[in-house]
């Protein structure tokens, strides 16, 4: 018995090199250190003698994977970077890397949704909303999240079905407004159901509990090192249904249909139950992201799950990419960074005082209102122009670029010698 992992490149990682018993056994004890390390969390040195012990874990289980070398070795690096990452950066930046797991979610499911499936999708700040304030509800009356965030995933995922089933004889931007009305209902329901949501004046979302004291111990995750594992976890949990579910014959239905629904449909693929399956998985990611929205920033209300928030997560997939999951990765970064790097840059300007005219509009364009808006907006024109595939495009050329070079120049150019030799030969 084998736990593999398939990469978008068709590559199988091995998840544990000695069968299906050792792997059990590691995952279990994996298991009970995170929730023995979060039982005394309160206790500041406790706690960084568990990170201290998450971190040794990573390392081992980065040199084991580097048995297979290539991708597995890679990943096994990456897997120690993020696990040591918050004993090496501030606080803030452990909110930010938080904030990159909780898209890098809903951006898993869009890749399902627009990336195997084909459907557009202009409602998924309705998802996010609906998990968000599901376990937010549940939260104060006392539930720890290992109720909450199944509730939130699954009630999110019967509203995907909901939309995904009249969704079913529409395509393209006929599909598109559908969905943008099913989020505008949605945030009209938040805005004005005050008796559960508490309309516009939001809610204050405690922080996640785990256990409960009748149990005998009960874990309150509330600093920012405690909701970047609990989000990094579950990202990975998220990563790991993704990546089955591309190679699953579900996702090669799912395939099928984006390229020809009618091809799809002569095969013997159901198109109503495929489509239904696509959006209830990324409904269903998008309400785990919400859910974690929530509990990260301990406050929710409609505004902030407005169509503005479908439009910032179709951006992150453009520019990400949307062929394979890395795409949601790169793009959830993108979408966390780059408000910060037009902050910075309005900061970086000097004063406009004392310039020429066309000096002082330039340095303050980015203080301008909408600049924001148009730097996404510029961002995705030149995206779609040069380079469709996104980021994850951009690095597999450049991988490939590093890969070949310089060898690939000679190759040609001794090809065209072949090819003009045999030409003077005839």
């Amino acid at each position: 018995m084998r736990f593999l992992l398939r990469t978008s490149y068709g590559q199988d990682i091995r998840l544990f090199p000695f069968g299906g018993a050792p792997a059990l056994w590691t995952g279990l004890a994996l298991w009970a250190a995170i929730v023995g390390g979060l039982n005394v969390a309160s206790l500041p040195l406790v706690r960084e003698g568990w990170l201290a012990l998450a971190a040794g874990y990573a390392l081992v289980f980065g040199l084991v994977l580097s048995r297979w070398g290539g991708a597995a070795f890679w990943y096994g690096l990456l897997g120690v970077a993020v696990i040591v990452a918050p004993m090496l950066v501030g606080t803030y930046f452990v909110g930010q890397l938080t904030f990159v797991f909780v898209y890098a979610i809903a951006g898993v499911g869009l890749v399902i949704l627009l990336g195997l499936a084909g459907q557009i999708s202009l409602g998924h700040a309705a998802f996010f909303a609906c998990g968000a304030y599901v376990a937010a509800i549940l939260n104060a009356e006392g539930w720890d999240i290992l109720v909450s965030l199944p509730a939130a995933v699954l009630v999110s995922a019967v509203l995907g079905v909901v939309i995904g089933l009249p969704a079913l004889r529409m395509t393209g931007i006929y599909l598109g407004f559908a969905t943008y009305a099913f989020a505008f209902i949605v945030e009209e329901i938040l805005a004005r159901w005050d008796s559960v949501t508490n309309g516009t004046l939001g809610i204050a979302v405690g922080s996640p509990v785990l256990g409960y004291e009748s149990w005998g111990w009960q874990a309150v995750l509330e600093t920012e090192v405690e909701l970047y594992f609990l989000a990094l976890a579950l990202f990975v949990g998220t990563l790991v249904v993704g990546l089955n579910v591309q190679r699953s014959p579900t996702g090669r239905a799912m395939m099928a249909i984006r390229d020809s629904e009618t091809a799809a449909a002569s095969m013997g693929v159901n198109l109503a139950v495929t489509k239904t399956t696509a959006f209830a998985l990324s409904a269903a990611m998008a309400g785990l992201a919400g859910a974690l929205y929530g509990h990260v920033l301990h406050f929710i209300s409609p505004e902030q799950f407005t169509i503005l928030l479908s439009i910032n997560l179709l951006v992150m997939m453009i520019v990400g990419g949307l062929g394979a999951m890395h795409g949601a990765v790169f793009g959830a970064v993108f979408l966390v960074m780059m408000p910060q790097a037009i902050s910075a840059l309005k900061g970086a300007m000097p004063p406009a005082e004392g310039l020429p005219e066309v000096l002082a509009f330039l340095v303050s364009l980015p203080s301008a209102p909408g600049f924001e808006a148009g730097i996404y907006g510029l961002i995705i024109i030149l995206f779609i122009i040069f380079e469709p595939m996104g980021l994850h495009g951009l690095w597999l050329k450049v991988k490939t670029w590093f890969r070949l070079f310089p060898l690939y120049k000679k190759g040609m150019f001794k090809r065209q010698k072949s090819y003009m030799a045999s030409e003077r030969n005839r």
